[in-house]
């Protein structure tokens, strides 16, 4: 299962989010800087409303929703790429996630203990930047440096290793994260190898007060601090930037759906801002969901955007993808809009496809296969 690892400054909330994300009180949140030693870990559902109406058009007796694991790790300091604070800990917690939600404090409250004694996202987001590019900086150096005399011997892989680390260098010189440095596809399929932490993708949390939650999601741009954040994340990262209250989503654990629903509602609330990070993160991590329907279960599978029908058959059991014949095809919203498979098949929405067929979100399909 892909991870999202949920970082930042110490008490910027995001041992508060990680709970709500994952509806539990399994991160300790306390008013003190490492209040996070070692990462919490929580499998989270990715929300989606799709299954419901399969769920009832099919009548099925269980509904399984798509699911990541978001890490709450520890607060990072300045120093941490020389082991000041956590340091060390914390990198190479990050070192073991697939992408990065970097949560930002964007309000002012003076019972919250800051650990620099004021409120600066953007200086928060640098902090950790340049701890994360000063820690590749020095991983490429030393793989530069054992590469080196492989690639004078004329060891092909070492000299193709060594022109992507040459290109990302003086990139992270200039302070800039790996994912934005001008790479050929081919020195791009090199440096994965690489692991370097400024080359996860990144989704920046804008954590703001219950009081400004509703203004901020109607208009982000109404909240100065979150309006540097989004334009900091769009041209630094080629980011998003997601609007959310930790503290009001705390409060929602408790509460069953009706429950939460009407308690944000009464604040001018129409989603979860969780929700939101959720479905972003499962964006980010390049991840697509088809779906399976009938009366045993519907159920949303996850596979990699861009997956092909018999590795997507692949997800439900090797079997599958191993005697993969064809795939029986319906968009959802075809089916949803006829009613019926039948129904779907008389339209010509419904297709019976091959090994090639890229699989699209939304769809809904059954797969022939003999083993």
């Amino acid at each position: 299962m892909l991870k999202a690892g949920i970082v930042g400054m110490p008490n910027v909330g995001k041992s508060t989010l990680f709970n709500a994300v994952t509806r539990s009180r399994a991160a300790e949140a306390k008013n003190y800087p490492f209040c996070t030693i070692d990462p919490n870990v929580g499998v989270v559902t990715v929300p989606d409303p799709r299954l419901e109406v399969l769920s009832k058009m099919s009548g099925s007796e269980k509904l399984i929703p798509a699911a990541i694991e978001f890490v709450d790790i520890a607060g990072l300091v300045e120093g941490a790429s020389q082991g000041a604070g956590l340091g060390n800990k914390f990198l190479a917690n990050i070192r073991e996630t697939d992408a990065i939600i970097q949560v930002v404090r964007c309000f002012e409250n003076d019972d919250i203990i800051h650990e620099l004694g004021s409120v600066d996202p953007l200086r928060d987001i640098e902090i950790i930047n340049a701890e994360l590019v000063l820690a590749d900086h020095a991983a490429l150096e030393k793989r530069k440096a054992s590469r080196e005399k492989k690639a004078r011997g004329g060891d092909k892989e070492a000299k193709a290793e060594l022109d992507a680390i040459e290109k990302l260098l003086p990139h992270l010189d200039a302070g800039r994260p790996a994912i934005t440095a001008d790479l050929s596809d081919d020195e791009r399929e090199v440096a994965r190898d690489f692991f370097l932490l400024t080359s996860k993708r990144t989704i920046f949390a804008c954590n703001v007060s219950e009081d400004e939650l509703a203004a901020a999601l109607e208009d982000p741009e109404s909240n100065p601090l979150v309006a540097k954040v989004r334009t900091y994340a769009a041209e630094a990262h080629g980011a998003e930037a997601v609007v959310i209250s930790a503290r009001i989503e705390e409060e929602l654990i408790d509460l069953d759906p009706a429950e939460a629903a009407e308690f944000l509602a009464d604040m001018g609330v129409a989603d979860s801002g969780v929700s939101a990070l959720i479905r972003a993160a499962y964006s980010l991590l390049g991840l697509s969901t088809y779906l399976t329907t009938g009366e045993k279960e519907t159920r949303a599978w996850t596979i990699p955007a861009g997956a092909k029908a018999p590795q997507a058959a692949g997800v439900i059991h090797t079997d599958f993808e191993r005697g993969f014949i064809a795939a029986e095809v319906v968009h959802y919203d075809d089916l949803v809009a006829l009613g019926s498979k039948s129904a779907a098949r008389e339209a010509g929405k419904l297709r019976i496809e091959g090994k090639e067929y890229v699989v699209k979100d939304g769809d809904v399909i059954e797969f022939r296969f003999n083993v």
